[in-house]
């Protein structure tokens, strides 16, 4: 075989998708909203119909910003029947939120988390943890979803989605599989580094070549930003309930560490927590057209 004709696996590729709720009919609706998430590795659009989720898709963020926007929202309009010419109003958060051509209003992640993690959780929602592509959020909200206090580590992409990537693509395991994988070890070993995601792949890569099996250094490098993610929560103060946001907290190996750190079980999602951002958006885009209309 040509060795040029071998496609080399993308084991850090994680699935794009969209989904319409087919109980619910756009028609007759008083409001209809979008949220579009751009965040620095993946985009959401999500539409709401009166304050109730429609549709939604998931995609990896492109180069450009404006592009990746229109294309993440069209597809979330796809069979529905909608065009943009219907939507009432859009907000555009995350990384990219400024460049969203047709939003009304940018609003900031952090609000939009908290908007959304209320949403998707319930009013009990007081601690939310968003793991992004290339941050980590902590962030404190009231019974209505409001922000009361939050700290962001964004200065390096240990103990984010994108060193996750790195890792799976290091260990030749599927990103969709790392946590299960990380738990399959009998014994937990020391966390690898957790301050920098250069240092923390170059101790993984040694620990590989030392014969530790993929299981035991997948187990290490998790534990790792466990206590990363950890150490920025308790700074913020955790109180019950506790959630999770953002395409990490689907790793059951990181979320299952956090917690056994915490000593507090996270609450169960009612729907897809990587679209928390986009849900909030959409929500504050429909509280803006209903004072537009007086309403509010």
């Amino acid at each position: 075989m040509n060795l040029a004709e071998v496609k080399t696996q993308e084991y850090w590729r994680w699935p794009e998708y969209r989904y319409t709720v087919p109980s619910k009919d756009w028609h007759n609706a008083k409001s209809i909203t979008v949220g579009v998430d751009i965040g620095s590795v993946g985009s959401k659009a999500t539409v709401m119909i009166d304050g109730e989720l429609y549709a939604y898709s998931v995609m990896r963020t492109g180069g450009v910003s404006e592009a990746t926007a229109v294309k993440v929202t069209n597809w979330a309009l796809e069979g529905t029947g909608l065009q943009m010419a219907n939507i009432n109003y859009a907000v555009g958060t995350g990384y990219g939120r400024v460049n969203v051509p047709f939003a009304k209003k940018t609003i900031t992640e952090i609000a939009c988390h908290a908007r959304g993690a209320h949403y998707i959780y319930g009013p009990t929602v007081r601690t939310v943890l968003d793991i992004g592509g290339q941050d980590c959020k902590a962030i404190r909200c009231d019974e209505k979803g409001k922000v009361l206090s939050f700290l962001m580590n964004d200065k390096c992409a240990a103990g984010t989605g994108r060193g996750l990537e790195v890792f799976a693509d290091l260990i030749g395991v599927p990103i969709a599989d790392l946590g299960k994988v990380s738990l399959s070890v009998e014994q937990e070993p020391p966390p690898v580094s957790n301050t920098c995601v250069i240092f923390a792949k170059a101790e993984s890569l040694a620990l590989l070549r030392q014969g530790w099996p993929k299981e035991k250094v997948a187990a290490a490098y998790h534990a790792a930003m466990a206590d990363r993610i950890v150490d920025l929560l308790t700074r913020v103060g955790v109180e019950k309930d506790f959630v999770t946001t953002g395409g990490v907290s689907k790793n059951v190996g990181i979320i299952q560490r956090v917690e056994k750190l915490l000593g507090i079980k996270a609450l169960t999602p009612k729907m897809d927590p990587i679209l928390a951002g986009a849900i909030g958006a959409a929500l504050f885009a429909q509280a803006l057209h209903e004072k537009e209309l007086g309403l509010r």
